[in-house]
């Protein structure tokens, strides 16, 4: 009976620990970084300008969701433009840990970053410009283990729509085509 005890005091001590130590590396704090110091394209920054613009602007947009070929659309004023465009501010690739991770390409009219490591969330961002203007910003984002794979396709172009393609395939459930289009 003693080693029942000591057994199960041992796998509930750990079980402590491993779930503090997870607790503190999820909510450790991000060293914030200014804009001298990006190397890359702010996507982050960009989308919460996108998403202040919009709200002031507060356009009726014709929206679209569909789910496996079932799809609903309809006109709404969108309440919350940084939840709407959450998804492509997350593909932020200026994180200290990721400064040399992609490779970068600039033409005439745009500039594409592509990751260098095939574990890297974020694959590759295209930013398309005319002059100054972003014309199009297209993020590829994928995420794999072994239970699940899901890729996503974001475009965006301002003042005239949005969209985001997810394809998931999940071992034990199957697959899941979703995507959401916004036209102004």
């Amino acid at each position: 009976m003693y080693w029942y005890k000591a057994v199960r005091k041992t796998i509930l001590n750990t079980s402590v620990l491993l779930l503090l130590g997870s607790g503190y590396a999820c909510n450790k704090p991000e060293i914030k970084e200014t804009g001298a110091e990006l190397k890359y394209f702010d996507i982050k920054g960009y989308f919460n300008q996108e998403a202040t613009r919009l709200v002031k602007l507060d356009p009726e947009v014709t929206k679209s969701v569909s789910h496996n070929g079932t799809s609903e659309s309809k006109k709404v004023h969108v309440k919350s433009w940084q939840q709407e465009l959450n998804l492509f501010a997350e593909s932020d690739i200026n994180k200290p840990a990721w400064r040399n991770s992609y490779t970068i390409k600039n033409d005439a009219d745009s500039t594409v970053y592509t990751a260098k490591d095939p574990e890297l969330k974020t694959r590759q961002i295209v930013i398309k410009k005319q002059g100054d203007k972003i014309t199009a910003v297209t993020i590829v984002n994928n995420t794999h283990n072994f239970l699940y794979n899901t890729s996503e396709r974001l475009v965006y172009l301002p003042g005239q729509y949005y969209s985001i393609d997810k394809k998931q395939q999940v071992k034990v459930m199957g697959a899941n085509d979703y995507r959401v289009k916004g036209d102004f």
